[in-house]
């Protein structure tokens, strides 16, 4: 009984991995385009940080895509630099 249990175990577990596998979607990960809407609208990231109360540095991680801002904070930021929150990221590929 041990050796059909054991049997019957590992069996279930490679299935599961597998369905698991075949059912799990990929991340999609955005790129965000603060960066060039900055540079459009002129404004510097140290104004943009003092408007949002966040770190110059949190901005230039936001600007390379290291990180990425927050929904409310995104719409934050199409206020601020008075554009289409649309206009601040990469459509899905």
């Amino acid at each position: 009984y041990i050796i059909m249990f054991a049997w019957y175990f590992l069996h279930l577990c490679v299935n599961l991995h597998i369905n698991v596998e075949m059912f799990s979607m990929e991340k999609k990960v955005y790129k965000n385009r603060i960066r060039v809407v900055l540079a459009d609208k002129m404004v510097t990231k140290t104004y943009l940080a003092e408007q949002l109360g966040v770190s110059k540095m949190t901005i230039s991680r936001w600007c390379t895509n290291t990180t990425q801002p927050s929904a409310p904070q995104l719409i934050e930021i199409s206020q601020i630099l008075q554009c289409d929150l649309k206009d601040l990221y990469e459509p899905f590929e």
